[in-house]
């Protein structure tokens, strides 16, 4: 069963959150990561529970496999990246 990691984050360093989508793509890729959606146009048709900044949608084939990729010994040298240049929330959900 495909899984996707949802990811909703709010910009504090635009430009250095470049280098951590430099580093991270290649990374979520090695672990059969494909991305669908990166920060894209963005229609709001509902929001009572929830309004979104920026979103990243990534699948990979199983949830265990989003796992591995999120917990792999290279992703974790770039969270303080991301951490430093943005707030998120990262959601794993399993999907068709």
């Amino acid at each position: 069963m495909s899984a996707f990691l949802v990811v909703d984050t709010d910009l504090i360093d635009p430009e250095h959150y470049e280098l951590y989508k430099q580093q991270a793509k290649p990374i979520a890729e090695q672990y059969g990561g494909q991305y669908l959606a990166r920060g894209g146009a963005m229609e709001f048709l509902e929001t009572d529970l929830w309004r979104p900044h920026r979103m990243v949608l990534i699948r990979f084939d199983s949830a265990e496999q989003a796992r591995r990729f999120y917990h792999s010994p290279e992703y974790p040298a770039v969270l303080p990246i991301s951490r430093k240049a943005a707030r998120r929330t990262l959601i794993l959900l399993e999907g068709l």
